[in-house]
């Protein structure tokens, strides 16, 4: 039981999270990269990827995971994206720690994606069932090389009128 679901159900109620995070992240970062705010959609990925991050903490383990880096990592970029748009406004220097933060929790939302994709889905855990296979490193290698990309695109194009009503 974790928060009186069984864990089964807490798994469920994680994925669903998360995914809510990854499809609402795609179309932020496209909105970045077409000069657009989604004002909802932001709210709905920064609220689902610190959801994804914070309920990551609840599963049971006796020790510290690599999870748990990923999930405090992620959780200090949002703060930063958060504090960038909500008390910043975007203006100046805070767009871009806006972008940074948000594009890399996005990705490290992905990159978890993976990871757990090649763990649990049996076509890609039969392709690299330890994660150092081949397969598995380019997926991941080819994951951060499109991130670096786009969040690179998104801080040369995403530049929205500044509103402090935002």
């Amino acid at each position: 039981m974790i928060l009186g679901l069984s864990t089964s159900t807490f798994t469920t109620v994680h994925v669903i999270i998360s995914l809510v995070g990854i499809v609402s992240g795609a179309v932020v970062l496209y909105g970045m990269l077409n000069e657009r705010r989604f004002n909802g959609l932001t709210e709905i990925f920064l609220v689902t990827t610190i959801l994804t991050s914070v309920t990551g903490f609840f599963f049971p383990s006796d020790h510290i995971l690599p999870s748990h880096i990923v999930g405090i990592i992620s959780l200090v970029l949002l703060a930063a994206a958060v504090i960038a748009l909500s008390i910043y406004h975007l203006a100046g220097f805070w767009r871009l720690v806006y972008i940074v933060g948000a594009v890399m929790a996005f990705y490290l939302n992905v990159f978890v994606a993976v990871v757990q994709s090649f763990q649990k889905l049996p076509f890609f855990h039969s392709l690299a069932p330890t994660q150092s296979e081949p397969p598995f490193l380019i997926a991941q290698i080819l994951v951060l090389v499109i991130f670096v990309v786009l969040g690179f695109l998104a801080a040369k194009r995403f530049h929205p009128p500044i509103d402090a009503h935002a």
